[in-house]
């Protein structure tokens, strides 16, 4: 069995506090909160670009621009038309790992259609504050399509060849056992793995099952909010949505089924049973989980320098907890501690650590990036 760590074990809590720039000392590093931009609505991902701007996602729909420190009015325009209806909108943007060289920005967004809407992935170019050259690299059959506006996802991240993964939720999915991330036949409820141009990997794990979605990973995934490669492992680890309680931290691996909602840790959000048993032979087990929830948000390993004593850390956004949680694991991927920075300071959506050494944290509610700097 995976080692299991529950949240109020191996904690080091430190008292709320505001974003004001004076220096918080914790376990390894002070450190002060620096603000980059405020004024953003709703915003979700984060790009640096290697000119040094910023591009950001608001889930409304719009990408911006962030220039010398510095929001620009003007959103980039010919954005994709987005389903921005409750958790939808506009989500994850990424760039190519080659982007310095062909100029790929890929968007992750909740695409609307006549029969409901569904987690879409496009690519293009950005040119004279346009996003031209728009390709579409995934899309679901129609009949994936689903109403609703719950639990879309969506997480990219690149692999060292160029492969592209990227999470899709549950849709909200509620009916057992049969939940949509139980079945190879809906794209729902599971991490994907396409060429950088949307065309299928031969050797993905459902290629060659009848009726199955070829582009599946892993499946057993309710709603994954975070989704990246460890750079001295190269695992994929995951953060993942629980209900009430069961929030998750795993290690997604090729054609294994992670349990949802056949196994979980949590409840239905109204106190009642979703199921009797957390473990079951060909399932697997969370790294760690968090009861109750703490709305586990995006997710970044820091290898930078100006942290050193965080180098290889894991560093996770809570939405609900409001905090910045610090995972600190060892050599068998197994979690030895857990230190909660930023308490109540909003709601954090992501965190981001790009080669300047800092570390970025976007806030939900409210609009703003900040970074952590040394003292």
């Amino acid at each position: 069995m995976r080692f299991i760590c529950i949240l109020f074990l191996s904690l080091t809590l430190f008292a709320s506090l505001e974003v004001s720039g004076e220096v918080i000392r914790s376990e390894k590093h002070s450190f002060k909160v620096e603000s980059l931009v405020e004024g953003l609505q709703k915003p979700w991902g984060l790009v640096k670009l290697p000119d040094g701007r910023f591009l950001v996602t608001e889930k409304v729909g719009r990408v911006r621009i962030i220039e010398e420190g510095k929001l620009l009015d003007a959103a980039v325009a010919n954005i994709p038309t987005v389903n921005a209806n409750g958790q939808g909108g506009l989500l994850d943007i990424e760039l190519h790992p080659d982007y310095k060289n062909n100029g790929w920005i890929y968007l992750a967004f909740s695409k609307p259609s006549g029969t409901g809407a569904f987690t879409s992935i496009v690519r293009g170019r950005l040119r004279d504050h346009a996003f031209v050259d728009k390709e579409t690299v995934y899309e679901p059959p129609v009949e994936d399509y689903t109403q609703g506006g719950n639990h879309f996802g969506c997480r990219m991240e690149f692999d060292l060849n160029n492969y592209l993964y990227f999470s899709i939720g549950d849709r909200g999915d509620t009916t057992k056992p049969e939940n949509r991330a139980q079945k190879l036949t809906h794209a729902a409820g599971k991490t994907h793995r396409i060429h950088d141009d949307g065309k299928i990997p031969k050797d993905n794990p459902f290629v060659d099952v009848k009726g199955a979605r070829p582009s599946i990973w892993s499946y057993g995934n309710r709603n994954a909010q975070g989704l990246k490669f460890q750079p001295s492992t190269g695992l994929l680890w995951e953060t993942e949505h629980g209900p009430r309680g069961g929030d998750e931290l795993n290690i997604i691996r090729k054609g294994l089924n992670y349990g949802w909602p056949i196994i979980t840790y949590g409840l239905n959000y109204s106190g009642t049973t979703i199921t009797e048993i957390t473990e079951k032979e060909g399932m697997e087990q969370p790294v760690i989980y968090w009861t109750p929830s703490i709305a586990v948000s995006g997710m970044d390993f820091y290898e930078g320098a100006k942290f050193p004593n965080w180098k290889g850390d894991i560093f996770i956004g809570a939405l609900a907890h409001q905090k910045l949680v610090r995972v600190v694991v060892d050599k068998d991927s197994r979690v030895t501690h857990q230190e909660m920075l930023l308490e109540k300071s909003g709601r954090i959506r992501d965190v981001r650590c790009f080669d300047d050494g800092f570390i970025y944290v976007i806030y939900d509610e409210p609009g703003k990036i900040v970074r952590l700097v040394p003292e």
